[in-house]
Parts: structure tokens; sequence; C-alpha cells
């Protein structure tokens, strides 16, 4: 149990950093940009939201294997495939938790509006510094909520899991796995033990991330 637990806070937290460091940008340029593809490519970061987990999994597994699309690049480095390993099991829950750190920093950033942007345009601030000393700080309540959300989904994740990484002790078995464990294997009390602490854990970061967003004033995503 306490293996599950350490490597699924590990797997959370790795997604979160990796989402912040794209998720962010990414949700800037959703909310910023006015090309065409701006719609397409949001509605292609939502598709986990609404594309069941198995199908997501399937052909990120398939993409992984050792005949998928990626092959000649994972040979390249030596590898024959990610899939069924922890790095396999990392790029599937950033793909899979994408939107719930997009949407939220979009949603935030699209709320900030035009003036706090242009005034400090007139004050001569660059573009870059615009978006990090004047966009960042107005968003923080979106990029928090975004970050929250994004390891608590991680830690929730069952069908990509289950599809990229299987059944592996310490390589690949998260807590959800370990419930569906100790269900099949009738260990009734492991699962109820597992369960409510999810189930208090789902409580808190949901409870957590809408105080954010009344304090803050940003639109709850």
């Amino acid at each position: 149990m306490w293996q599950a637990i350490s490597l699924t806070l590990q797997l959370a937290t790795l997604t979160t950093l990796i989402l912040l460091l794209f998720g962010v940008p990414l949700g800037w340029w959703l909310a910023r940009s006015r090309s065409l593809m701006v719609e397409p490519v949001a509605a292609l970061v939502a598709l986990p939201v609404v594309l069941p987990p198995t199908v997501l999994g399937f052909y990120l597994l398939v993409a992984m294997g050792p005949n998928g699309p990626f092959a000649p690049l994972l040979q390249a480095f030596g590898l024959r495939t990610l899939a069924f390993s922890f790095e396999g099991l990392l790029i599937g829950s950033v793909i899979y938790s994408l939107p719930f750190m997009a949407q939220p920093v979009r949603t935030a950033f699209q709320s900030i509006g035009e003036a706090p942007l242009e005034a400090a345009a007139t004050l001569r601030a660059s573009p870059i510094d615009g978006f990090f000393s004047v966009a960042v700080p107005m968003a923080r309540g979106g990029i928090l909520s975004g970050a929250i959300l994004s390891f608590a989904h991680t830690i929730g994740e069952f069908g990509v899991v289950l599809m990229i990484g299987g059944n592996i002790p310490g390589e690949t078995k998260t807590l959800s796995i370990s419930i569906f464990d100790a269900v099949e294997t009738m260990q009734w009390g492991a699962a109820h033990a597992l369960s409510a602490g999810m189930l208090v854990f789902a409580f808190v970061v949901i409870l957590i991330t809408m105080l954010i967003a009344r304090r803050t004033g940003t639109p709850q995503p």
C-alpha cells in the first residue's frame, strides 16, 4: 500500500510540474491568440475530458510500443518501448491531465482583460515582462487551481494507467490499481481504507479550488 501511495504521489508531482511548464503558456496562447487554430487546439486539449480513458490509453500504448510511430526515436535513445514503464505512465498522465491545467489557466487569463496589459505596455514593458509581471500574478488563482486539479486528477487515474502501465509493483502500480486489486482479491478492508482516503482527498481538493476561486475572484473552471 505504501509503495503504491509513494509512486502515485511521485507521478502526480512530476505531472503537475510538467503541466505548469507547458500548460501555463498554452493557456495564455489559447486566451490571447486570434488564430483560427485556437478552438481546434482547445478542442484537442479537451479531448481527455470526454474521451474514455481506455481509448486514450490504447492509442498511447500503440504510439509508445515497439512498432509505434515513435519507435525509431526510442531506438535512437536505446529504448525498445515506453509502454509498461514509469516514463510511459508519466507521458500518459501529462496528456490525460492537460485539460485540467489548460482550461482554468485560459479562463483566468481571459478574465484579466486588456486594460492591465495595455497599461504595462504604455510603461514600456515588453510582452514577456507584461506576461510575468502583470498577467501571471493576476491569474495566480487560475494557475493554482489548475495545479491542484491536475495533481488530484493524476492521483485518481485508472483507465489510462491500466492501459499504459499495467500492474507492476513499484513501477506502475498506483493507488487506483491497488483499489482494483483489493476488490478483485476480496480484501474489503484495504479497499475501504484506500477508497475512503480518496473520497476525502477529492472533497478537500474541490473545496480548496472553490475557496481559491472565491478569494481571488477567478472564474471557476
